[in-house]
């Protein structure tokens, strides 16, 4: 979700519910002449007010399991998690009054502060991330396929080797004159250096880097005839592709990752939020 224009309203709402919510604290606070706590009346309409909000944000999670339902648009709950998820941190300070005490109230505060600035880090990693991508995975594609290319990648990239490495006298095979050396030295550069920058599996080969990959495959042209050279270029295509997609697997972690930690301090925060109320109105 990129933060733009559309963004604004939300922005400016949640600014001036947030300059009124600190003017009332303020009020709250020196009617109270300093002993404000979370069990007033007015520390209690903070508390529900921020639980509420974070089950607003959470209910983003039930929207996207259940597309079905016609509540509203998802980008709307997009806009309205990050925004009101953010309200909900102030509004809970408010309600206990920056102090808290106990070892329930801290592990609240705790993961309040770490869901929330989860979020926000998630947020910007979703607005500039998707750009990042674009420039540098020119051949990006859909995520799931991943796998499924890379081996159809590495099976096209040896039906092309055993073109060099056929002697000519299996039928189907390319008719490529090629001095015996000269085939032997190719088998050897594409099992050690080429063919496992294409398979997760490398066993005891560490993948080559791009300026090594590019000199093997320069040193193969000045050793293998012209009529070898087209091969050789589809090859190397593909090792960029492979590495556009590895590329594409490492940002595509950075933009999604961060919901490992998110999402389920989020369930633990709704969750220990309820004990926390209950046990704060019947004792």
């Amino acid at each position: 979700m990129r933060i733009d224009s559309t963004h604004w309203p939300w922005l400016i709402g949640t600014l001036t519910a947030l300059s009124v919510l600190t003017a009332s604290f303020i009020v709250y606070v020196a009617l109270s002449h300093g002993h404000a706590r979370g069990g007033s009346l007015p520390g209690l309409a903070y508390g529900a007010a921020g639980y509420g909000l974070i089950l607003y944000a959470a209910f983003l999670g039930v929207r996207k399991k259940l597309p079905v339902w016609r509540i509203g648009k998802a980008q709307t709950w997009m806009r309205g998690h990050l925004w009101m998820g953010f309200l909900s941190l102030p509004l809970i300070l408010f309600h206990c009054a920056f102090t808290w005490k106990g070892p329930l109230a801290s592990l609240l505060m705790i993961l309040l502060f770490i869901t929330v600035g989860s979020g926000l880090i998630g947020a910007a990693l979703q607005h500039y991330i998707p750009g990042l991508m674009t420039r540098s995975v020119p051949m990006e594609t859909i995520y799931e396929e991943i796998p499924h290319l890379r081996r159809q990648l590495c099976a096209e990239a040896d039906e092309l080797a055993a073109g060099i490495n056929s002697s000519g006298s299996n039928e189907g095979a390319l008719q490529i004159e090629i001095d015996p050396e000269a085939r032997v030295h190719f088998a050897n550069v594409y099992k050690r250096t080429i063919r496992p920058g294409l398979s997760s599996d490398t066993g005891k080969h560490k993948k080559a880097d791009p300026e090594h990959l590019r000199s093997a495959f320069d040193s193969l042209r000045r050793l293998l005839p012209a009529s070898a050279y087209p091969i050789l270029a589809d090859i190397e295509n593909i090792c960029e592709e492979e590495r556009q997609l590895q590329r594409q697997r490492r940002i595509y972690f950075w933009l999604h990752g961060w919901l490992l930690v998110h999402v389920p301090l989020s369930i633990a925060l709704l969750v220990l939020g309820a004990i926390h109320a209950v046990m704060a109105l019947r004792y």
